[in-house]
């Protein structure tokens, strides 16, 4: 920061004459140009961002995704939220204390199902405070949701809406702590959410430069372009994952590509969870183990929204980066 030096001066009472206010004016211009170079050069810390809080679809019928979420998932309905003419706002599935997926009633037929992620934070506050102080358009200030927690949105570069939200004391998540969740559900943990990134460098420079995520993982599915690069949470294991594309995706490659990501040791019990589901019989596709090193299963909302839930990456056998450059 430059050093500012106000020009030598007597400031005693004898000098305080009317010909010198011109004098002052300049002095007081400068000692607020040195009060003004004080605050920007001061930085608003970043608040921590401790995980994915939840992921939301827009349903064309709500009814079959809640059987769907609840009967063959089996992550049960909490908090749904009326409208005074009872129509439905939104619901929410709980996968565990802290993760939630929400679904809405479709705006419109035939688009993107993807609504928003959030990620939560302990200081919702200083979130929208450093977010300001970085550049990023915010709302003038927070708010609180219908469920009781403080949040605001905002925008990412490739338009996604990113929620960031702080759990209080009074909310519906936690008042039910402990509650709504059993055995049947096809995993404990949503350890990513994916969405679709157009071009790398934008989303790094505002995951990475602004958010404080790290890149732990970039991979490519035909060795030519990147596919996907995972972007770590800073005070998190939850990661956000790039998924890369080339031609613009229709809504079929959009419901593979904006997904749920879940973590369970073991595959194999996964697919008997859902096997053995009151929902599996109006599943009509196969659950299939794929993979050998890290296996994972795949299944579709009645939209066409994927939720996949894979295997922890082995400790002795860790992820090797690709080396395929971005498309874009």
């Amino acid at each position: 920061m430059a050093i500012v030096r106000l020009p030598a001066t007597n400031y005693s009472s004898d000098n305080l004459r009317l010909h010198d206010l011109g004098g002052w004016s300049m002095r007081f211009a400068i000692l607020a140009a040195i009060s003004m170079t004080l605050a920007y050069g001061q930085q608003v810390p970043r608040p921590r961002i401790t995980g994915v809080a939840h992921i939301a679809f827009f349903a064309h019928d709500v009814d079959e995704s809640r059987a769907f979420y609840t009967d063959f998932l089996g992550f049960q309905e909490v908090f749904p939220v009326k409208r005074p003419d009872g129509r439905l706002t939104f619901t929410t599935f709980k996968i565990n204390d802290r993760q939630y997926v929400e679904v809405f009633p479709e705006r419109q037929p035939g688009t993107d199902r993807l609504s928003h992620i959030a990620l939560e934070t302990d200081d919702v506050a200083g979130m929208l405070a450093y977010l300001k102080s970085r550049g990023v358009k915010t709302p003038p200030k927070t708010g609180k949701g219908l469920t009781g927690n403080l949040s605001f949105n905002i925008k990412d570069p490739d338009g996604h809406t990113i929620e960031f939200v702080q759990y209080t004391p009074e909310s519906q998540s936690v008042i039910n702590k402990g509650k709504f969740m059993d055995d049947r559900r096809m995993a404990t943990h949503m350890s990513h959410v994916g969405i679709i990134v157009n071009e790398l460098e934008p989303a790094m420079k505002f995951y990475r430069d602004i958010l404080g995520c790290e890149e732990i993982w970039r991979g490519s599915q035909d060795g030519k372009y990147l596919s996907w690069v995972n972007m770590r949470l800073p005070d998190s294991e939850d990661y956000v994952e790039f998924m890369l594309y080339d031609e613009s995706p229709d809504l079929r490659q959009l419901g593979v590509l904006h997904h749920i990501g879940l973590l369970d040791p073991d595959m194999a019990e996964v697919a008997a969870r859902l096997e053995a589901q009151p929902g599996r019989m109006a599943y009509t596709r196969p659950i299939e183990v794929r993979g050998k090193r890290r296996r994972q299963i795949q299944v579709y909302d009645p939209d066409g929204s994927r939720t996949e839930a894979m295997e922890p990456v082995p400790a002795d056998s860790p992820l090797v980066s690709s080396k395929a450059p971005p498309i874009r």
